[in-house]
């Protein structure tokens, strides 16, 4: 041949180690994560767990924490697959310097610090903030349903409870009346050196199931009879609501006692039951308040309630708290409109717009009260240059940088406090690409 090729010889031993500058370009995302953990965060609420000097010397903790941010940044969630990219990524070994923590050491420093991670949101808000990324001049509101760490098949109505506990309590009856004959037989046919008496596997299978249901039927009486009991103190009533007579039509179920379709998940009973865009799944309802300038998430929350209005004024009073005051104006779809918002809203002197009807037709219905009734006619009034066209060029663009670019599509953690800190990573590493596009 009488081409000239460059070198490649996979065999040839470098004389020094390379800079861990070098693996990629400086103006990679790596080095800019690596960086901004390393000189800009507070990272005390991590530091402080590490007072005991006792025992082998532990991975650097802004190192794991940026480890971490980063892996966020480029879709990566789950500790073996950050583990893997530590062996075989370049820019992952430009954050670590070369350290290849395992999937259980990553996995133990999220979960031994979620709490604290989940606190660097608005270290990095307000540096977004100082970079000119953040005007509170438009926030939009919007919430996204996204899965639970569990299946919506593990989940059992409290009336399909009540049947199957009666089912398995009499079956698990039988069996053990059957194997006390069986060790009766078995200790006349095998003698005293053998026991014989174990109990099979598939009865303990059944006794855990039957505790199981057992449990969840006693969590759901307890919220339906807290949720009677908070009914009543609301009316003025301070006694006990299943004391009194009701009138008018008879309820299809006494107070105090849950719906016969409500239903609870043996394996995260703090999600629920929610219709999002793939259909009915499992899940927990996701909120985010994104800034008009760069579609920055300047507060988040998320709940286990597929309704949004419930999330507008704590979002709101979010979003205060982390900018230190308050947006001038703010938008979201009827999902969030209600009396109370809107007063709240008005008392907080924020200029709204708040859909009254659905998705194509914002400005649509005919009920409501009259801050409901003020609403329709100021977004009739603004017609298609209204600030309202805004809602949809804010959040909607976000979650499908969440959901879709980065592939966040569930949750890898359990129980409500746990996914709410996990979701504030998220929303972290949402924010700080939106600053490494500034540098």
């Amino acid at each position: 041949m009488s081409k000239h090729f460059l070198p490649w010889d996979v065999d040839q031993v470098s004389l020094l180690p390379p800079s861990v500058l070098d693996y990629v370009p400086l103006s990679h995302p790596a080095h800019f994560v690596r960086d901004l953990v390393r000189d800009e965060l507070d990272l005390d609420a991590v530091y402080v767990s590490y007072e005991d000097a006792r025992g082998a010397p532990a991975f650097h903790p802004a190192m794991m924490t940026a480890l971490l941010l980063y892996a966020y940044t480029q879709g990566i969630y789950s500790s073996r697959r950050i583990s893997r990219a530590c062996e075989e990524r370049l820019d992952f070994h430009a954050v670590t310097a070369s350290s290849k923590p395992d999937f259980r050491t990553i996995s133990q420093f999220r979960k031994r610090h979620l709490k604290a991670l989940s606190g660097l949101f608005v270290q990095v808000l307000k540096l977004c903030a100082e970079a000119g990324l953040v005007k509170l001049g438009h926030v939009a509101l919007d919430g996204t349903k996204i899965k639970a760490n569990a299946s919506k098949h593990k989940a059992m109505s409290y009336a399909r409870m009540q049947k199957a506990e009666v089912a398995l309590a009499a079956e698990v009856a039988r069996w053990l009346k059957a194997a006390e004959t069986a060790d009766r037989r078995d200790d006349a046919s095998l003698g005293a050196e053998r026991r014989g008496d174990e109990m099979p596997d598939w009865i303990a299978d059944k006794q855990q199931r039957l505790a199981k249901i057992r449990a969840a039927r006693a969590a759901l009486e307890a919220e339906a009879r807290a949720q009677a009991e908070a009914k009543a103190r609301a009316k003025g009533d301070d006694d006990d609501p299943g004391d009194k007579p009701r009138r008018g039509r008879k309820p299809t179920h006494p107070p105090g006692t849950p719906k016969a379709k409500t239903q609870r998940n043996f394996t995260d009973p703090d999600s629920r039951i929610m219709l999002g865009r793939d259909g009915i799944i499992q899940a927990y309802n996701g909120q985010a308040a994104v800034d008009a300038t760069a579609q920055v998430i300047v507060a988040h929350a998320l709940s286990n309630s597929a309704a949004d209005a419930p999330c507008l004024v704590p979002l709101t009073d979010a979003i205060t708290q982390n900018m230190g005051r308050v947006p001038k104006e703010i938008s979201a779809d009827a999902g969030y409109c209600s009396e109370v918002n809107l007063a709240a809203l008005k008392a907080r002197e924020i200029n709204a717009y708040i859909a009254t009807g659905q998705a194509k037709r914002p400005t649509g219905g005919t009920v409501g009260g009259p801050l409901t009734q003020a609403m329709r006619r100021k977004l009739k009034l603004g017609g298609h240059r209204s600030r309202y066209r805004l809602r949809k060029q804010l959040p909607e663009p976000v979650f499908g940088q969440i959901k879709q670019a980065r592939g966040f599509r569930q949750f890898l953690l359990r129980g409500l406090d746990n996914v709410q800190d996990e979701w504030s990573l998220v929303c972290t590493a949402h924010n700080l690409t939106k600053l490494w596009a500034t540098t």
